[in-house]
This record gives structure tokens, sequence and C-alpha cells, in this order.
């Protein structure tokens, strides 16, 4: 897949020109276009929907986007649940999935009629300590050993904190109902990023397995089941995009094959944060000095502080230096920001053409788990985020942080001064 942009030269160095980098900006006509292929992917299944992830674009207006399409939200903190009401959306439109979670998150999930998805056997008796036991309870699942997909972000199930394993899954479900619980479901997400396009047949199978084996072991009849997320971007070029119209065909025909002709019908949820804002997203960001030692270095505005995601997996990013979209590569480089560590970097020996002082780099594919995993090591302060609307107007989603929001929390040191 060939990386373009959604926006002109003209247009960055309009914007640049108005708004100091590095920021954001998200296509709101690609997302819409992508939600729109995932509703219609799964249109067969009658109660389908799409429980957006906020962790990856915790942003109202994102979320009113998801809002107005007829997604939902899966939120797993309590400002996450906050973001998704003050978003408009409300009650079963929210799923609760956390894990270790304090009975203050039970409460305010129970509070705001979220689905709440339990990880662990034991979270059963804390979310009835601390709110009771809900009509409609999730419960994740954890297989250990899934033979179709896995990478480095996830790792393999064996190996992940999350979820239960089948008899835990078992015994969870028995108990859930013996006390009250009526509406019971599954949940699993056993990879990351994935661009094999029979991931979610596959997974498919898998959990409709457990939805029969339920019912003859338990005599439960499930009322959902939700596939989480796990399809990735084509993050390099080259790489080939998920074709969600396929994969949702894929899950139909095991639907059928599975649950339909066993007299079943139950809604499927999905979560499909990366793949529906990821390509959407865009960190543009200025370059601010050449350095020439052992290695070449182009030093930008940005950080790991904007961008965590090549410091902490070493994970790819295409870079394009705007206005030179067509020019061959002339310089082989890393691409630095001014943290103090030298993990900083969002491209180590990419070929590039020759950069100058002043131009602006674009980041692609930044929409999802970008601006969300920010921080302020270093002192440094969060960039701002901005919607491009399908006319091109541009309009601020998020300022950027300044001093004084960095400073805030030390109201308690009456002595420190701020100036």
């Amino acid at each position: 897949m060939e990386k373009s942009l959604p926006f002109s030269f003209e247009q960055v160095q309009n914007w640049v020109g108005k708004h100091p980098t590095p920021f954001y900006v998200y296509d709101e006509a690609g997302i819409c276009e992508t939600v729109s292929a995932v509703n219609n992917a799964f249109g067969w299944n009658p109660g389908f929907r799409e429980y957006f992830a906020v962790k990856a674009t915790p942003t109202p207006a994102i979320l009113r986007i998801m809002e107005q399409m007829n997604c939902g939200a899966d939120c797993s903190s309590i400002p996450e649940i906050l973001l998704a009401k003050g978003s408009g959306i409300s009650g079963q439109r929210i799923m609760f999935t956390s894990n270790e979670t304090s009975a203050a998150e039970y409460r305010t999930a129970r509070e705001a009629g979220a689905i709440i998805n339990l990880d662990d056997l034991t979270q059963i008796e804390n979310l009835e300590n601390a709110c009771g036991i809900p009509e409609t309870v999730c419960c994740r699942y954890n297989p250990g050993q899934f033979n179709y997909a896995t990478n480095a972000i996830m790792g393999h199930m064996y190996d992940t904190k999350f979820g239960m394993k089948k008899d835990q899954l078992f015994q969870a479900l028995k108990t859930l109902k013996e006390k009250g619980a009526s509406h019971l479901g599954i949940h699993a997400m056993l990879t990351s990023c994935s661009l094999e396009q029979g991931y979610y047949p596959a997974l498919a199978r898998e959990l409709f397995g457990l939805v029969l084996e339920i019912r003859e072991t338990l005599g439960i009849t499930l009322s959902f089941v939700d596939m989480a997320g796990g399809i990735g971007i084509p993050y390099r070029p080259g790489e080939r995009a998920v074709d969600i119209k396929t994969a949702g065909e894929g899950v139909r025909l095991v639907y059928e094959e599975m649950l339909r002709s066993n007299g079943i019908e139950l809604p499927l949820y999905t979560e499909m944060g990366r793949f529906i804002t990821g390509p959407h997203g865009y960190l543009l960001t200025t370059v601010v000095g050449k350095k020439h030692i052992w290695k070449e270095y182009v030093g930008v505005d940005a950080s790991p502080a904007d961008l965590m995601r090549p410091a902490m997996y070493g994970a790819y990013h295409h870079i394009t230096v705007s206005g030179k979209e067509d020019l061959p590569a002339a310089e082989t480089v890393d691409v630095v920001g001014a943290l103090c560590e030298n993990n900083d970097k969002f491209a180590v020996d990419r070929p590039l053409p020759h950069t100058e002082i002043g131009d602006v780099l674009v980041i692609h594919d930044a929409g999802a788990h970008g601006h969300a995993m920010g921080y302020n090591y270093n002192g440094r302060l969060r960039c701002a985020e901005y919607l491009m609307h399908a006319d091109g107007t541009l309009q601020m989603i998020r300022r950027a942080q300044s001093v004084q929001d960095y400073f805030a929390t030390l109201d308690v040191d009456k002595e420190f001064k701020f100036e």
C-alpha cells in the first residue's frame, strides 16, 4: 500500500504559519469512511456494534463522530467512561474492559449502565462487593495458545496478563448466572495489529465453538460475543491492508456454519480503535537541526512525548517531507527529537529527500495510540490536536498543553512560585 496524504503542501504551509508545530491532524472524512466500512462489513449481523477503543484516540470530537455513526465506546478507566458519556455515548453502548480494577471504577461503570467485562474469575467477588452483580456481564477469555497470529506488541497468549483460562471462564459464567446475571457474553482479543486477512474468521471459529460448548456444558445461551480488536493497519509502504468486507464475510460464513445452524442468533461486537483512526491521523513536526557526527541526524521539534510508539516498540511510521513527496531519497538519516534519551528516534537509517531546517515532516498513521500515549518527561509539553473537515478546514479539538498546565498539580507546594 502506497502512502499518500489527504492534504496538500499548500495546506501544510498555511497551517504551520498559523499554528506552532508539533501538532496532530485527523482526517474526518477518512475516519467516517472507515467506520462505514466496518458497519457495512458486519451489517448482516442483527445487533452488531463497533465499540470504538477510547484508548486509541481519547478526544471528544472523535468520540462524537463515533456516536453519530452508532458506535459504542470501549473504556478502561473512570476518565474514559466520563469521556464517552460527555460525548453522548451512554448505557450499554459503553463496554468497560479493565484489569486490576478498583471498586470506584466498578461503581462508576455500573452507574453509567455500562456492560462490565471481567478480566478474571476473582473479580466477580470484587464487583459484587463494589456495586452488586448487574444483569449483563461479559467475561474475557485467554486460550493460552492461539495458533494463528501473534506479534511483539501483545506477545503470545500464555505470556499475556489478560483474560481467563477456559475452566475459569466456565466457572465465572456459572457463578455469575447463579448470582443473578441473565445476559452473559464473552470477549477475546488474541493479537494486536494483525494484517492477516483470516484473523477475524479464525477468532470467530474459536469463540463460536465456546458458545456451543457453554450451552452444552452449562446450559447457558450467551447473549453476545465481543471479538474485540486486533486488526492492524499497514504502517509500512508495500504492506497490504486487511479488507474488512472480506473479513466480515468470513465471519458470516463461520457464524452460519456454527451458530445459526444450531439455532443461535446473537449480536457480535468489535473494538477496532487502531483500524478506524490509525491511518487517518498525522503528526506534523518541523526540522529544527541537522547534525553530522558518526551518523546523520535530522532533528525535529516533536519527541516521544508526542508519539511514543517508535521509542517504545521500535515501531515503523512512514515519514513524508512535505512538498518533497516526489523527490528521490538523497540522504539516510535518523529522525530524532530533543529528549535526553537515545531511543528518541522516529526513524533509524531512513532514506529521505534532502531536508533543510524549516521543512515540515509528516509522520503517518499516528491516529491511534499516538497523542493518547503522550507524557511529560523532560518537561516536554503535549501538543495540540486538530480535526480536518471534509472541506479542508481545520478545527482545534485539543489545545496544546501550557507550562501552567504542567505545574498545575504543584498547587500543594505553597513555596513553589511559577513565573
